[in-house]
């Protein structure tokens, strides 16, 4: 049971059809607009209805930004490794630092045969690769003296010149499942890159033992490897099964797989455009969320450690996980690099654009006061900044929402007196984009409200009964909050399906703005101190 501290990102696995050939172009651009991290591409030099997957990643490293980009994984035997490792460090220099490198010693051998290719046994193909990997690292390695020299059995280089150097340091990740690639990745790689369909129950932990050893065999730190997962299943409104069912549910199996199995990589097997938009607004900050909130409960030092002990009913100690050496001003023991608490919670600014009134702030209960003299240590308050965090994040996309409703507001003044054909279909795809948009934000609000209603707040009003005003009062806002949200909703339906309807949207998003900016500034106000005291969970 590992979790190796990584933060968690997430991608798409998208196939290099080229059937229509834009598309796999167009759903690499989506995965960077809806915020996922990496795009990769299947490589299957082999395969004549496939794109050529580095002819691909180079187009779409042009019509992209800030994604990163990778094969998944790349087909060693038809593609020599110096080759390679130029064309790697070329694409990277060209895209601002933005190429990974997957890596696999090779699948379907009669396929790569027919294509020219020399077939390998098991063991043939991970000498190989370990070859390959020496070779890549060599030419990248600007600084060394003299050329590239690897007397290989499979790839050989005899004094190749070195360079060009990447613009970063590409990880090369191997996709593994047998224990003599288990034990290179180990040895050599900087990320093991399974897919979640290949695997079977308990083989991550055994693939994760062998990779760990063979790290620490090799003088590394197994922290040194990350752990990337491919995944695939059905997005539904009631669970069926493992990634089958609603995002709250794939967000909870993703972030045991995180704090369980050390993953901090996931990436979407799908070319479904929707289900991109799900994985990157549902998915990723509710498995963000749910990780941070763990991780942070967790001491210091000890990230492999799953086991969490009581806080004290009275919120005096916050349980045994504090480390104390020496008395502090109460006479207690104070925790180790301790200090006053400095996290400070964003204050509502009482601007408001709805009319309409939800609830009545003054009647909002306060919670005990903190004493003055106590100290936290800095993993203490980590732990209360990560809700700011989170908030902030809630509220910059509230702002975007607003931007974007003006944009739009804009251009359907300008669509009544359009002529060309083009610009009423923009406008109708504009209107989508803000609709796809908003209906996301509101899953996410939901998303997080629930985790806080099924995780923090139990353990805040069992740890310090003195809250329970204050988490009484929150969890109503919550019900009141989803009630707004649903309002959101009907005035989405409306603002797509019909030309009105840009007048109830902005009203129902004004709305929403004032009731949401004033809870979570309400919730940082009361609960920041008490997290930082008895922990998140």
């Amino acid at each position: 049971m590992s979790d190796y501290g990584h933060p968690l990102t997430f991608g798409s696995f998208l196939t290099p059809g080229n059937a229509d050939p834009t598309r796999p172009v167009g759903l690499a651009m989506l995965s960077e607009q809806v915020g996922l991290d990496l795009v990769t591409f299947q490589d299957h030099p082999y395969q004549p209805a496939f794109l050529d997957t580095w002819t691909l990643l180079s187009f779409v490293a042009a019509r992209t930004e800030r994604v990163r980009l990778s094969a998944n994984v790349t087909n060693l035997p038809l593609r020599p490794p110096a080759v390679l490792a130029r064309g790697v460090a070329s694409l990277d220099l060209l895209s601002g630092g933005r190429m990974e490198l997957g890596l696999g010693a090779g699948a379907f051998w009669d396929a790569i045969e027919a294509m020219g290719g020399r077939r390998l046994s098991p063991g043939q193909g991970v000498r190989a690769l370990e070859e390959a990997i020496e070779i890549i690292r060599q030419i990248w390695d600007v600084d060394a003296p003299g050329g590239v020299r690897v007397p290989g059995e499979f790839h050989r280089a005899v004094g190749a010149k070195r360079g060009p150097a990447p613009a970063h340091d590409v990880g090369i990740w191997l996709g593994a499942y047998k224990p003599r690639m288990l034990a290179l990745t180990g040895r050599r790689a900087d990320g093991w890159l399974p897919s979640l369909a290949y695997l079977q129950p308990g083989d991550l932990a055994r693939g994760n033992t062998i990779i760990d050893e063979a790290a620490a065999d090799a003088g590394r730190s197994p922290a040194d490897v990350r752990r990337l997962l491919n995944v695939n299943g059905r997005f539904a409104a009631t669970g069926r099964g493992p990634l089958d069912g609603p995002a709250e549910q794939w967000a909870e199996e993703l972030a045991d797989l995180a704090l369980t199995e050390g993953i901090s990589t996931f990436i979407l097997a799908s070319d479904d455009p929707d289900d991109l938009r799900r994985f990157a607004a549902e998915v990723a900050p509710a498995t963000r969320e749910l990780v941070a909130a763990e991780r942070a409960d967790l001491p210091t030092g000890a990230p492999a450690d799953r086991t969490r002990t009581g806080a004290d009913p009275a919120g005096a100690t916050g349980g045994t996980r504090r480390h104390t050496t020496s008395a502090g001003p109460t006479g207690r023991p104070a925790p180790v690099g301790a200090a006053p608490f400095a996290v400070v919670p964003t204050p509502d600014d009482g601007v408001r654009r709805s009319d309409v009134r939800v609830w009545d702030e003054a009647a909002r209960p306060a919670g005990p006061a903190p004493d003055p003299q106590r100290t936290y240590t800095a993993h203490d308050q980590a732990g209360a900044q990560h809700l700011i965090d989170v908030h902030d994040g809630l509220r910059a996309e509230l702002a975007q929402i607003h931007d974007l409703i003006e944009q739009v507001a804009a251009g359907l003044i300008d669509v009544g007196t359009a002529r060309s054909h083009i610009n009423t279909m923009t406008m109708r795809q504009n209107k989508w984009t803000l609709g796809t948009y908003c209906e996301s934000y509101c899953r996410v609000v939901t998303t997080h409200h629930t985790i806080e209603d099924r995780s923090l707040f139990p353990h805040l009003r069992r740890a310090d009964p003195r809250l329970a005003p204050v988490i009484d009062r929150l969890e109503e806002e919550h019900h009141a909050i989803h009630d707004v949200l649903e309002g959101v909703d009907r005035a989405l339906v409306a603002f797509v399906a019909t030309p009105d309807g840009m007048a109830d949207l902005r009203a129902a998003v004004d709305l929403l703005s004032d009731t949401l900016l004033s809870h979570l500034s309400y919730e940082e106000r009361e609960l920041v101190e008490p997290i930082a005291r008895l922990g998140a969970h």
